[in-house]
C-alpha cells in the first residue's frame, strides 16, 4: 500500500514538472512584458541616446533626465532614420552625419515628420511644434495679449519763452481788427477790402507762429496776456521741442509738468496751448507752446526747462513690445499654444511703457513669445525652407553645412 502511494506521488510530481516546462515560455513572455512595461529608465529629451537607470543630468547638455518606460527609451534609436542633423542652437547649420557644435553639444537629428510645416501669414515663415524640453533649453517665455491703458509721458527739453515776434504779431492782429471795426458803413469798398486783407494776413501770421484757430479768435477778443511772452509774471510760456515721431500724440489741453534746473525740487503745472504746424528741418522737432502758472514768479526768460507732457489713452489691445519682430517690411509675433508656435502678422499702433498697441492680427488672451524670439524665428524660417525643400526632392537643403 505504501509503495502505491509513493508511486502516485512520483507520477504527480513528474506531471507537474512536465506542465511547468510546457508553460515556461508563456510565463517568461508574460513576466518579461510586465518588466518592460514597469521598468523605468531616464532619458535626455535633447539627446535620446543618453539613457540611464537612475535620475541624473545629461552629460552632454546638463539637462535633467526625464523618466520614461524602457520600451519608450529604446524606441527612438530603432524606429526612425534621420534625414540629416542640425545645430541645436542654429537651425540653418546642418550636417549629413552626426556632429558636435563648438560647445560640444550633439547635433539634433531631423526626421521626415519634422519637415511638416503649416503655412502662415508671414512670408518665409512656418508654424511648427517645439517640445517643452527644448523650450526650456532655449529660454522661451510667454505673455498674454491684453487690454490695458498705454498712458505715457513725453519728455522734452525747452526754455522759458522770450518771443518779441509773437508778442508783436498778437498786437498787430488786435490793431487790425480794431481798425476794421472803426470803419463805418459809408467807408469805401476798397478800404473795407484792404482792412479785411490786413486782418486775414495778421491771423495767418499767428497761425504760422503756432497758435490754433481758437487761440487766434481768443487773442482777437483780448484774451490772454501777451506780456508774459516778454517778462513772465504770474504766468509764463514754455517752448518745448518734441520730436517728429512723438508729436502726433500731443494735443492741446494735455497737462504738462515743468521743472527748472535752477530751482531744484520745484515743479510747475501747465497745459499745452498750441503746437507749431511747421517742423524744424535741422532738429526734426516741432515747438509745443505750454502755458504754466507761476504764482511766485521766479522764471527767467530763455531759462532751460524740462517738460513732461502727460499723454492719456483709453484701454487698447496691447502686446509686450519684446514680442514684436520688425523686419522693416513686416511686423509679426509668435503665438504659442502648448507646443505649437505660429507666426502672426500684426498691425501696430503706439508704444508706451514696454507695451505696443495692436490694431489688427491678435485677439485678447492669446499667448505670445517674449523671450528667445530670434531662435524661434530662426526655427520658423528653417521649417519653411525645409518644407520648400521637401516639395523639391532633387534640390539640396537650403542651409549651411559646417565643416566636419
Amino acid at each position: 500500500m505504501r509503495a502505491r502511494s509513493i508511486g502516485l506521488v512520483l507520477i504527480l510530481l513528474m506531471l507537474g514538472l512536465g506542465i511547468g516546462f510546457a508553460a515556461r515560455p508563456y510565463v517568461e513572455r508574460v513576466f518579461q512584458r510586465d518588466v518592460v512595461v514597469r521598468a523605468t529608465r531616464y532619458q535626455c529629451s535633447m539627446h535620446p541616446q543618453i539613457v540611464s537607470d537612475r535620475p541624473g543630468q545629461c552629460p552632454i547638455c546638463g539637462m535633467q533626465l526625464t523618466a520614461v518606460d524602457e520600451a519608450t527609451a529604446a524606441a527612438p534609436a530603432a524606429a526612425r532614420t534621420p534625414l540629416f542633423y542640425r545645430n541645436p542652437m542654429r537651425a540653418d547649420v546642418t550636417s549629413p552625419v552626426p556632429a558636435k557644435d563648438e560647445m560640444g553639444m550633439d547635433y539634433i537629428p531631423v526626421y521626415a515628420e519634422d519637415l511638416a510645416a503649416e503655412p502662415s501669414s508671414v512670408p518665409g515663415h512656418a508654424a511648427f511644434i517645439l517640445s517643452s524640453e527644448r523650450q526650456q533649453l532655449i529660454g522661451v517665455r510667454h505673455a498674454i495679449v491684453e487690454r490695458r491703458s498705454l498712458s505715457r509721458d513725453i519728455r522734452a527739453v525747452g526754455m522759458v519763452a522770450y518771443d518779441p515776434g509773437l508778442y508783436q504779431a498778437i498786437n498787430d492782429y488786435r490793431q487790425a481788427l480794431l481798425a476794421r471795426g472803426r470803419l463805418d458803413h459809408e467807408a469805401l469798398d476798397e478800404a473795407r477790402d484792404g482792412s479785411d486783407a490786413i486782418a486775414r494776413a495778421a491771423a495767418l501770421r499767428l497761425r504760422q507762429l503756432g497758435l490754433s484757430e481758437a487761440q487766434v479768435r481768443d487773442a482777437g477778443r483780448g484774451g490772454g496776456n501777451p506780456d508774459a511772452l516778454l517778462l513772465p509774471g504770474a504766468s509764463a510760456w514754455i517752448y518745448a521741442q518734441v520730436y517728429e515721431y512723438e508729436i502726433d500724440a500731443v494735443r492741446a489741453g494735455q497737462s504738462v509738468s515743468v521743472s527748472v534746473p535752477s530751482q531744484p525740487g520745484v515743479v510747475y503745472q501747465g497745459r499745452v496751448a498750441g503746437i507749431d504746424p511747421i517742423l524744424d528741418s535741422a532738429t526734426r522737432t516741432a515747438r509745443v507752446r505750454v502755458e504754466v502758472t507761476t504764482p511766485a514768479g521766479g522764471m527767467r526768460p530763455q531759462s532751460f526747462v524740462t517738460a513732461l507732457i502727460h499723454v492719456p489713452t483709453s484701454e487698447v489691445l496691447a502686446v509686450p513690445s519684446d514680442a514684436v519682430l520688425d523686419t522693416g517690411e513686416h511686423q509679426y509675433v509668435f503665438t504659442v499654444d502648448g507646443s505649437a508656435f505660429t507666426p502672426r502678422a500684426v498691425q501696430l499702433g503706439r508704444e508706451a511703457g514696454g507695451w505696443t498697441e495692436v490694431l489688427q492680427g491678435l485677439d485678447a488672451g492669446a499667448q505670445v513669445v517674449t523671450a528667445a524670439n530670434f531662435l524661434i524665428d530662426s526655427e520658423s524660417r528653417f521649417r519653411a525652407a525645409l518644407a520648400a525643400f521637401r516639395a523639391e526632392p532633387d534640390a539640396a537643403p537650403p542651409s549651411r553645412t559646417e565643416r566636419q
